[in-house]
């Protein structure tokens, strides 16, 4: 081990060898004169007079040898107080003392005039010269404050001295230093990638339209580059690379990319559907290979949100713009095919499939899972359903299906589900991307192997980068999507007429009876159950309520506050139960039917969490609104869990976010 040494008691170690040598040296030559004197004197004088010799020698030759070697080692010696005081005092930068416990300024040098204008320092706080606290110089790289237009940085170093502890701070003028870096992070590239959302029914059956459409499009985005100083290009049909400085990025932002609105008002034809654009931004550092892969992974955010907006993708945040326009569905059903065959092939090669919905299930969760382990089944790889056993509201669901030979020991808890976990097992996740959402997150964790099937609007990045992603805003619910991919591979008479109740349930569910969000996609996925055996009869005896619900219900309604003459919101009443919840989004769909209500929100408490169902006549979106409180969904119907202490404390949450969104429309 390696020792510290003390320079002090080096020197003085380094003294007290000189002095022995000399002394030694000096004694040597005194018995030899003594030796001569003995010969001509009495022995008694002699001893005598060499003592008293040897006394006075050694005193002197101490007094001077540590006189000559503190000289030689003078270089690391104590430094008189003058010379100190002196360099200290001659610094050519501002230097301050300040008392720890008061913060006030008790020293400072002549150079610190410039910090205060020429005025007094004494009795200054930091925080008022610079707008940092004493506490924010004393880390390793110190702090930047300003003064007087300067830009410095301040570094701190306590010490104590009488009891009191004081800071000595150094002022280092950084504002050149920041001009040139802030100028160079102005002149940064920011790079775009910019897709038309709904043009491809046009090209297929009007070419005409489709022209004409796609060459508004880019003259708005022509003008809009150049007006921004960028570099537009279009590299594919309907796609556009652009390029812009941070400085002129900033100032769109500040804009709220306002071209999304002039794209929203263009009209093709007689059509009353709005053509919409989605942008991917990378305002990031790093080579532009790195921002181009993450233009691209916001481009793709953008579309699984449902389009018609702006990601920015920075540094710490992920920001969003635009979203005012209802997702338009697509014919398309290439996507569905690759990610079917994709999928099979993951699940072929597992040792085991586990497939997982959100917490509190609903139909559309509960046909989705479903589906998913017949997918499973047909490729002969064991499955199991996780759920919520303690949750009444799929009880019936459950039972219908654990009728069935194939579905004995299917359902499983969450606890039996991490005892399975394996390194070769996928998990499918149904029905939800918000991982805090889901009915278990440490499974999800512990999980090498993640797929998510979703058709509520992505609402941030995933942690880890699951291993694929068919998250598909467009569909009416997640059991459209997997009827569409049981339809690519299925033979005939595979699906039985059970699984295909559940999954006509959850359409059911999310369309409100075929009545909202439905589209060619749904339709056809609701016939392919059909003629799998689903029959509507049987699929409506799932949705009848109790006579306590009903009258749950009931209350909802009667307790009712408006915001801003239009935002309706229903409150229950007391603690909740889980059934509550499914109340609560009867009682908001009902609040649509009131004049003047453009969006409808219903809140239950369930313990700790307010739960928030939200409905919009079309008007509103309903899932920007609920975003802000870590909730998500569709435009039109979206959800959220609250932590809240009561349901006054949600409500004014609510609120705050209506706010929000209100403003920056």
């Amino acid at each position: 081990m390696k020792l510290t040494k003390n320079p002090k008691q080096e020197r003085n170690h380094a003294y007290d060898a000189a002095a022995a040598i000399a002394i030694a040296g000096f004694a040597s030559a005194l018995l030899s004169v003594a030796a001569v004197v003995f010969k001509v004197s009495s022995p008694t004088v002699c001893v005598i007079v060499a003592a008293l010799i040897y006394t006075a020698a050694v005193i002197a030759i101490l007094v001077y040898t540590r006189t000559v070697i503190k000289r030689t080692f003078h270089a690391g010696g104590d430094v008189p107080d003058s010379i100190l005081r002196e360099s200290v005092l001659g610094v050519s930068f501002p230097m301050l003392i300040c008392e720890k416990t008061t913060g006030k300024v008790i020293w400072y040098n002549k150079e610190s005039g410039v910090l205060s204008g020429g005025t007094s320092l004494f009795g200054v706080t930091l925080d008022r010269l610079s707008g940092i606290t004493l506490d924010d110089t004393l880390a390793e790289d110190g702090a930047i404050g300003e003064c007087q237009g300067h830009v410095y940085n301040i570094r701190g170093k306590a010490a104590t001295s009488l009891g009191k502890t004081f800071v000595i701070l150094s002022f280092n003028d950084i504002t050149e230093l920041k001009t040139v870096r802030d100028d160079a992070v102005a002149r940064e590239l920011a790079v775009m990638h910019i897709v038309a959302d709904n043009l491809d029914e046009l090209a297929e059956n009007e070419k005409e339209k489709y022209r004409r459409a796609s060459a508004e499009i880019a003259s708005i985005l022509s003008e809009w580059a150049a007006s921004s100083n960028g570099v537009l290009k279009e590299y594919d049909h309907d796609r556009y690379l652009c390029f812009m400085e941070h400085r002129n990025l900033e100032e769109n932002i500040q804009r709220k990319f306002d071209m999304l609105d002039r794209i929203r008002d263009l009209r093709v034809g007689d059509s009353t559907v709005p053509v919409t654009v989605s942008v991917g931004v990378a305002n990031i550092g790093g080579s532009l290979v790195e921002k181009e892969r993450a233009a691209k992974a916001a481009l793709e955010l953008a579309l699984q949100r449902g389009g018609d907006q702006v990601v920015v993708k920075s540094e710490d945040a992920t920001q969003f713009y635009g979203g005012k326009t209802r997702t338009v569905q697509k014919r398309t059903k290439v996507r569905a095919r690759v990610f079917t065959s994709e999928l099979l092939m993951q699940m072929s090669k597992s040792s085991s499939v586990m497939v997982m919905g959100h917490r509190f299930a609903d139909f559309d969760c509960f046909g989705a899972a479903v589906g998913i382990a017949r997918l499973a089944k047909f490729c002969g790889v064991p499955v199991h359903i996780v759920t919520d056993f303690g949750d009444s509201g799929m009880d019936g669901c459950r039972s219908i299906m654990m009728r069935e030979k194939e579905y004995s020991g299917v359902f499983i808890d969450k606890g039996q589900a991490l005892d399975m976990v394996d390194s070769d097992m996928l998990l499918v996740i149904v029905d939800v991307n918000n991982m805090a959402l889901v009915e278990s997150s440490e499974l999800v964790d512990r999980c090498a192997n993640v797929v998510i099937i979703d058709h509520h609007r992505k609402t941030a990045e995933f942690e880890s980068e699951p291993l694929m992603t068919y998250i598909e805003p467009a569909a009416a619910a997640t059991c459209e999507l997997v009827a569409e991919m049981l339809e690519q591979c299925l033979p005939d008479d595979t699906l039985t007429v059970g699984e295909a109740n559940m999954m006509l349930a959850g359409i059911n569910l999310d369309t409100k009876q075929f009545t909202r969000n439905t589209g060619a996609r749904t339709f056809g996925a609701a016939l392919y159950l059909r003629d799998a055996g689903a029959d509507p009869t049987d699929v409506q005896e799932l949705f009848k309520t109790s006579l306590e619900d009903f009258t749950s219900e009931a209350r909802f309604r009667s307790n009712v506050v408006v915001y801003k003459g239009m935002f309706a919101v229903a409150l229950g009443e007391g603690e909740g139960t889980p059934a509550d919840r499914i109340t609560a989004a009867k009682a908001a769909d009902k609040l649509l039917t009131v004049e003047g209500v453009k969006a409808s929100f219903a809140l239950v408490k369930l313990g700790g969490t307010v739960h928030i169902s939200a409905r919009s006549s079309g008007q509103v979106n309903v899932q920007l609104i609920l975003e802000k409180l870590r909730g998500g969904g569709h435009f039109d119907s979206a959800g959220a869990q609250v932590e809240a202490g009561s349901m006054q404390e949600a409500l004014g949450m609510l609120k705050g976010a209506i706010d929000d969104y209100v403003n920056n429309q």
